[in-house]
């Protein structure tokens, strides 16, 4: 074994490595090129963040060449947040530990912060359902997608609030990142099916006999017993720690297949089933759905009977309810309360039957096998396409007012979509197939898992095709 100074993290490595491996060994040796990387990622987004909210609105014929803020918008809806959903199915949470401005600054101001332990109420598990939800929700009634004040509120608002978080808490961590970040629960859903991870091996573990120095971890992983990437911000700092962490492949299946309990396996379930099937869903289809103008005729009909015109004023301030009478964009009361009404009633319909079919699917056959959660799980495929592709509409928005033409679009939404289900049901079938309740139970249970599968694709079908 090398011997280096004591001030240097003690790393072995095995004789034979593999390429990705050795990947993951120079991303840790040259943490000074990541480091550059990620504040330059930092400044780009402050600029991006910040100057739009500050300048007019675009005026007619301002192109994404020509103007910030039209840049600005498509860097971050129509780029930045669908590709990144992407990639942590494909990689992991590269961008997280590599990427990430938000997280970069978590852990510049814990570095420099006081320190305090992480309190009891931060980590209840039930924070990236919150999070996510409220953040979802709020976004759609500020129209974050097409504002800077609203980008700027509800991007620039998380990161100021994860600049103070790691200013108070932990030494040099990623308190934030691991226990509020609204993106979070749903990072750490994708990422169970990434084919590419850290792995730990236990036994090489136990077998290394040297001194190793501890890896700073900022999210706060339990290296040694790493079974999921998803909390792993895969920023290789502990590549080749005793010779047990290395980057790998592995089948985007495994952890699925697994049926493995995770810690938070009811927070998580509840996240996927209600918050990105459900709430998501409901916030990408809202603006093309004619049940919602439906809801809001009947609600309009109903306040003028009753006499409620107050809820047809459109006087709530622009960080309330989208307010901009310069671009004839305004919305009234009545508006935000449908938009929340058909969030709710999305997640409500979707969502409730997704839980109702898994758990009758583990009433029928889970005994010995799976529980709902771990069924859940097996949605994870079809919830992030489904995610992705609601993002992409916004890409699609920028680029067709460019003048761009998508022939192609409507093949390759249903091959991403067909993908997407066909993936989720062959995770399920095998779950189900696995167990060892009698043929008719299984049978059952894989009728009632078709259940939610078949309403995805619908609602989603109704939004490209139909409506």
């Amino acid at each position: 074994m090398r011997v280096v100074a004591d001030a240097a993290p003690v790393f072995f490595a095995p004789p034979r490595r593999s390429r990705l491996a050795r990947l993951g060994d120079a991303v840790r040796k040259h943490r000074r090129l990541i480091l550059g990387i990620q504040w330059t990622i930092v400044a780009a987004y402050l600029v991006l963040v910040t100057l739009p909210a500050f300048a007019p609105l675009p005026p007619s014929g301002a192109s994404i060449v020509s103007n910030l803020t039209l840049f600005a918008q498509f860097a971050f809806w129509g780029i930045w947040w669908p590709f990144v959903m992407l990639s942590m199915m494909l990689v992991g949470r590269v961008w997280c530990g590599v990427l990430c401005p938000e997280g970069a600054l978590s852990e510049w101001a814990s570095r420099h912060g006081l320190g305090r332990s992480i309190p009891r109420w931060m980590r209840w598990s039930g924070w990236p359902f919150v999070a996510f939800v409220s953040t979802t929700a709020y976004g759609q009634l500020v129209s974050v997608y097409e504002y800077p004040k609203a980008a700027l509120l509800v991007l620039g608002g998380s990161t100021a609030a994860a600049g103070v978080i790691g200013f108070v808490y932990g030494k040099g961590k990623r308190v934030w990142c691991r226990h509020l970040c609204p993106a979070n629960g749903v990072f750490a859903l994708l990422a169970k099916v990434a084919p590419l991870h850290f792995r730990a091996d236990e036994q090489a573990w136990k077998r290394y006999s040297g001194r190793a120095a501890a890896v700073d971890c900022a999210p706060l992983v339990d290296l040694r017993h790493l079974q999921s990437a998803s909390h792993c911000h895969a920023c290789g700092r502990c590549s080749g720690h005793r010779g047990a962490m290395e980057l790998a492949l592995r089948s985007p299946n495994r952890e699925i297949l697994s049926g493995a309990p995770a810690r938070d396996g009811a927070a998580a379930a509840l996240l996927l089933v209600f918050g990105v099937l459900g709430v998501a869903t409901g916030a990408f289809h809202w603006t093309v759905s004619p049940w919602f103008v439906a809801m809001k005729v009947a609600a309009a009909g109903w306040l003028i009977e009753h006499d409620w015109l107050w809820l047809a004023k459109d006087n709530a301030p622009w960080w309330i309810l989208t307010h901009y009478p310069e671009a004839s964009d305004v919305f009234t009361w009545l508006d935000g309360l449908c938009i929340v009404a058909y969030m709710a009633g999305t997640a409500i319909v979707l969502g409730g039957t997704a839980f109702i079919a898994l758990r009758g699917a583990q009433f029928l056959a889970g005994r010995g096998r799976y529980d709902w959660k771990s069924l859940a799980m097996a949605l994870i495929p079809v919830a992030g396409i489904c995610v992705f592709l609601g993002l992409s509409m916004v890409t699609i928005t920028h680029l067709r007012a460019e003048g761009a033409a998508f022939a192609w679009l409507g093949g390759a939404r249903a091959a991403l979509l067909a993908l997407g289900l066909a993936w989720s049901g062959w995770l399920g079938t095998r779950l189900i197939l696995a167990s060892p309740a009698p043929l008719a139970r299984r049978s059952a249970a894989l009728a009632l898992y078709a259940l939610p599968l078949g309403l995805i694709g619908y609602i989603w079908a109704l939004a490209f095709y139909v409506w």
